[in-house]
């Protein structure tokens, strides 16, 4: 009798566990209701308030900012020297060509277009470089004609503004997997600029890849 009533009073404990989400799920309802109700109910002028700050924020993240402006100086024609290493201790390679660099997007975004040689043959790449007002961080893409695939920057500037790190990942073909670059540009004056790149070896670890001194067509 004793485990009989035992049993009872699990099966009661056991109902009533089941029985108390579904009571405060019918105790939610209404106020879920009512929630939804005091929207549709909402006084026009409420409303427009709502819509006026939505508005206000959506033109804050989009409207070119102090970090846009900071891209103004690689801005322009330039003649372009490239150094690279092809793995650490390797003699250098080097290579010429033009950049061309402009906003679009209602300077938004900065658009790069190179064009020169790399390793003898013809060499063809396009960039993005913006700030990202929302993130508050600059980002960007790079595409050229040595792949096709897309690299893809986030990063920040210095105090001064004229250093620029970015951190990069793109698929390497070798692996088959995604690897981490970090880029650094350094404006030097309103004429010249220098990129500088490093990459993993093997093992790992980050060496210098490449280097681009930028030195504006007059």
């Amino acid at each position: 009798m004793q485990l009989n009533t035992r049993a009872g009073a699990w099966a009661l404990a056991a109902a009533m566990a089941v029985a108390a989400p579904a009571a405060a799920d019918q105790a939610k309802k209404p106020t879920d209701t009512a929630k939804k109700a005091a929207e549709a109910t909402k006084a026009p002028a409420d409303r427009a308030a709502d819509e006026k700050a939505m508005m206000e924020k959506w033109l804050q993240v989009a409207t070119p900012s102090a970090g846009h402006k900071a891209l103004e100086p690689v801005v322009g024609t330039w003649d372009a020297k490239i150094t690279t290493w092809m793995s650490p201790g390797a003699p250098p390679q080097e290579s010429t060509g033009t950049s061309e660099n402009k906003w679009v997007l209602g300077g938004r975004f900065v658009q790069q277009s190179y064009e020169g040689n790399f390793m003898g043959q013809p060499f063809s790449g396009v960039g993005y470089t913006g700030y990202d007002n929302f993130k508050k961080k600059y980002v960007g893409t790079w595409m050229d004609t040595m792949g096709t695939m897309i690299m893809v920057s986030e990063g920040s500037a210095d105090a001064t503004g004229k250093t620029l790190s970015m951190a990069s990942t793109i698929d390497d073909i070798m692996t088959g997997k995604p690897t981490h670059v970090k880029t650094e540009i350094k404006i030097a004056d309103a004429d010249h600029h220098v990129m500088e790149m490093w990459g993993p070896d093997p093992t790992g670890k980050h060496f210098k890849t490449m280097e681009i001194r930028y030195t504006r067509k007059k």
